[in-house]
């Protein structure tokens, strides 16, 4: 987290948000998914947030980067069959960015990670599925304000299925945008997964989508802010520009 902060300053970046994974591999009984009968089909590789841990972290970071607005965040994965685990994380402190993601889906019984399917399904079947569970997460829950990396199977698209066109996913697109602009919410921009075109983020002014915010979800500290320039210049080329502030999102 340190050497994030460290290389956001060098970049000029007035501000980065520490949007931690919270991923659920048990589930409790308010859980959505524990009434539906799936099993986890990958491994349990996600620990639970150490919360108490996290701010002391930020705490450390906010006081050797005085310069440097440091945010706290989490991103909830499949928040819409996670509610009650996610609620006891978001009674445990203040999170100033919350992100919505979807990296699972029920899958014949199991909750698999997205990419898996590939290896079953027909490439554009799959991205059709994740848009499908897409609008249920938009809908199935409120607790986030952002939702993170809207097309994330692209990013293990198959080489073998051709390059990925977007337009052949318009409507999809468009369903999901349209939930999300609907609710108030705000689209991310990744900068991680293959960088989103002027025309999806033009789809998204278009279905009343009010503000977009910028995340280069960094995993390493030497990807923070990585290709803004790029994403900035798409952004602003949709038809939108930056709050007054410079922690605001870009509104339309």
């Amino acid at each position: 987290m340190e050497l994030a902060c460290a290389h956001a300053l060098t970049l000029g970046l007035p501000a980065v948000a520490f949007t931690e994974h919270v991923d659920f591999t048990r589930w409790m009984k308010g859980d959505a998914i524990a009434n539906s009968g799936a099993i986890l089909e990958y491994p349990a590789y996600t620990a639970p947030l150490d919360v108490e841990g996290y701010f002391n972290s930020l705490q450390r970071c906010r006081d050797m980067f005085p310069d440097l607005k440091i945010l706290s965040g989490i991103e909830a994965g499949e928040a819409h069959l996670f509610a009650e685990s996610l609620s006891v994380v978001l009674r445990s402190g203040h999170f100033d960015r919350i992100l919505g993601s979807l990296h699972a889906l029920n899958y014949e019984g199991r909750l698999v990670q997205v990419e898996t399917l590939y290896a079953f399904l027909d490439a554009a079947e799959v991205m059709r599925r994740y848009f499908a569970q897409l609008l249920s997460l938009i809908t199935g829950s409120d607790v986030f304000a952002v939702l993170a990396h809207v097309d994330y199977p692209r990013r293990h698209w198959p080489s073998a299925a051709g390059p990925f066109d977007e337009s052949l996913f318009e409507d999809e697109y468009r369903a999901v945008l349209r939930a999300l602009a609907s609710s108030g919410r705000v689209l991310e921009f990744n900068t991680l997964s293959p960088l989103a075109s002027a025309k999806l983020i033009r789809w998204w002014h278009d279905s009343g989508g009010s503000a977009v915010s910028f995340g280069s979800d960094a995993h390493v500290p030497s990807r923070v802010g990585d290709r803004f320039g790029l994403a900035v210049a798409i952004v602003e080329s949709a038809g939108f520009r930056p709050g007054d502030h410079p922690l605001d999102y870009w509104l339309r």
